[in-house]
């Protein structure tokens, strides 16, 4: 076990100094710009303003998914974020996403009859958007579509725990502690063995049907269960989840979801990345 922490929180916590890890000189504790910049506008109905992590490829696979369903009026330019650089911090983008966070999203599709252009944010909201806009990917059925959603929202409560918990201590923190990798550890496995039982019964997420649900869980612990996220496969025993790994390489394997992972990717290999999209 770690000695016990020295550590006594002030009475109000004050700002003084860098939070350490890599993302440290991008964290802030206040919201809004921090300087004038305006967002590119491409040809497409939609504008993407994105980067190729996890949130960001979600929206990416959804609309590869939806052109190779034959949506020509989903055809979108996709926008290189680079947050380590600060461009979320950016008034344009700012304007779209007021909480400062890659993905953001403008619909312009209805510029031709002077409809006023619709700001999206949050990565689950673009995916119902689009679906309903759409009518794909989100059955009819109420009960099938309310399967779906909860587990849309699922993985939005859920993968915090994996990204900015898990992730950050195991991964990007200045030093290894092990109460908060412990704790986030277990979390991150009772949650892949709530998808391994739920999978164990179920094709794909929400049942028989390919959903948005898949879309947004899969570049989280579909990566996670058969890629290298975090470098943490073997530390989390991944492979154990025999339900998971059979419906992460089923998703893996769908051509759109190989294209979508790409686009405002800008690290490994060079023949899997296209940092944009236009």
């Amino acid at each position: 076990m770690s000695k016990k922490s020295t550590y006594v929180p002030a009475k109000v916590w004050k700002w003084n100094a860098e939070s350490g890890g890599r993302f440290a000189a991008i964290n802030r504790p206040i919201a809004g710009a921090t300087n004038e910049k305006e967002l590119p506008v491409g040809k497409h109905p939609f504008q993407l303003y994105s980067l190729g992590t996890p949130n960001g490829v979600k929206v990416t696979i959804m609309f590869e998914e939806l052109l190779a369903a034959g949506h020509k009026g989903a055809e979108y330019d996709a926008w290189l974020i680079n947050i380590l650089d600060g461009d979320q911090f950016g008034s344009g983008f700012v304007e779209v996403n007021p909480n400062s966070k890659i993905p953001a999203l403008m619909d312009r599709s209805g510029q031709e009859t002077n409809k006023t252009p619709q700001r999206i944010f949050e990565s689950g909201a673009m995916l119902l958007y689009l679906a309903d806009k759409f009518g794909a990917f989100l059955p009819n059925d109420p009960g099938v579509r309310t399967e779906a959603l909860s587990w849309l929202f699922w993985q939005m409560g859920s993968a915090p725990m994996l990204g900015g918990g898990f992730g950050h201590f195991y991964a990007y923190a200045p030093e290894k502690y092990e109460y908060p990798i412990d704790r986030y550890a277990m979390e991150v496995k009772r949650q892949l063995d709530v998808l391994d039982r739920q999978l164990a019964d179920n094709k794909y997420i929400a049942g028989d049907t390919y959903t948005i649900a898949d879309m947004a869980i899969w570049p989280w612990y579909g990566v996670l269960a058969i890629g290298d996220l975090y470098s943490a496969q073997e530390y989390l025993d991944v492979k154990s989840y025999k339900n998971v790994q059979r419906w992460a390489k089923m998703i893996d394997a769908r051509p759109a979801v190989k294209r979508g992972k790409m686009v405002n990717r800008t690290w490994g290999d060079e023949d899997e990345q296209v940092p944009e999209r236009h």
